[in-house]
């Protein structure tokens, strides 16, 4: 079974799950979110959105294919470029930390840790551009797949909650702890990755 994690581009945009594509709820504050929705715009907004954020700071998502077949993606920005970060009890992200924003692993290909690879490539990525740190909004009472990631997730990936809340805890995960996944982990992201893991942080796009 063959895997790659590429950038997230405009290019292969399309190959987002359709509502992941149309929805805009961390790229919009709540209120321009809810315009963008009624005027029937959010996959224009979206691809803005990535293009601007492409062009100011960088890469800012992965998607995972198998065997070629889209089987997920993760988003991920500094939360200046997240106007729905403010609008948590357990905000702000801290200055040092870019956030998590959603994943998602198509089902069929869950339980094949491609979640966990997943964040361990963001991490790297993260880890060579100088950040300290991932935070994301967690969950607590997550059932289905939604735009937020479910706290359990997060906590099985290595994150530590740094803000309680009965419904949205911030979490945290430190980039410098990742060192100790080396030895057990970095040949395999070597295999897994390849190409990917060998490209300069801030490649042309």
């Amino acid at each position: 079974m063959g895997r790659r994690l590429v950038p997230l581009t405009l290019d292969n945009l399309q190959d987002l799950p359709k509502r992941c594509r149309e929805c805009v709820f961390w790229e919009l504050d709540p209120v321009s979110g809810e315009a963008a929705v009624k005027a029937g715009t959010p996959a224009l907004e979206k691809e803005a959105w990535i293009s601007s954020v492409l062009l100011d700071w960088g890469s800012c998502g992965r998607v995972v294919y198998v065997d070629d077949v889209p089987a997920g993606f993760v988003l991920y920005a500094p939360p200046a470029y997240v106007p729905r970060s403010a609008a948590f009890p357990t905000s702000p992200v801290s200055p040092d930390a870019v956030q998590l924003m959603t994943g998602f692993i198509v089902p069929g290909y869950q339980g094949q840790g491609l979640g966990r690879v997943m964040v361990q490539t963001v991490a790297k990525d993260l880890l060579r551009r100088g950040f300290k740190a991932i935070e994301a909004f967690g969950d607590a009472r997550w059932k289905e797949p939604a735009c937020m990631l479910p706290v359990d997730y997060l906590l099985a990936v290595g994150f530590k909650t740094v803000r309680h809340h009965p419904t949205h805890p911030r979490l945290r995960l430190e980039l410098r702890s990742t060192v100790s996944w080396k030895e057990d982990v970095e040949m395999a992201l070597d295999r897994l990755l390849g190409a990917v893991h060998k490209e300069p942080a801030l490649r042309p796009l």
